[in-house]
């Protein structure tokens, strides 16, 4: 059987409005902090084997890193601004965006899963609706 090419826009869409990269009916939220184990409305898996999370992890360290460095560049050397308030920012950004990134890292993750290999349909599971 085979699959249809998901659009990578449509995808894209879906993964900054924090939706289901498949059918984008349903959020990947289940509360702060914590991604709903599959999409009520297509069952498309988002909580596979242990350690697919580390895809989103990834995805979270490496985008902090390039927002660190980009409030680096911006206010040192384009602004000028003073080194230890500098400091001071990279700080609170290095604390603070991890935190307020987390679904969209998973979002993008799974996002990027979907586009790559297509994310499986839960079987384990029964719909509740």
């Amino acid at each position: 059987m085979k699959r249809e090419r998901p659009s990578i826009i449509n995808t894209l869409l879906r993964c900054l409005r924090l939706r289901c990269p498949v059918c984008g009916k349903s959020s990947i939220v289940e509360r702060p902090f914590k991604i709903k184990h599959f999409c009520p409305s297509c069952r498309a898996l988002f909580m596979r084997e242990a350690g697919f999370f580390v895809g989103a992890i990834l995805i979270n360290v490496v985008t902090t890193e390039m927002v660190i460095l980009m409030i680096y560049l911006l206010c040192l050397v384009v602004l000028g601004f003073d080194y230890q308030w500098v400091l001071t920012v990279l700080f609170s950004a290095a604390l603070l965006f991890p935190i307020a990134f987390y679904h969209h890292s998973w979002s993008i993750w799974l996002g990027f899963d979907h586009l790559v290999e297509g994310l499986p349909k839960n079987v384990d599971k029964p719909l509740h609706h």
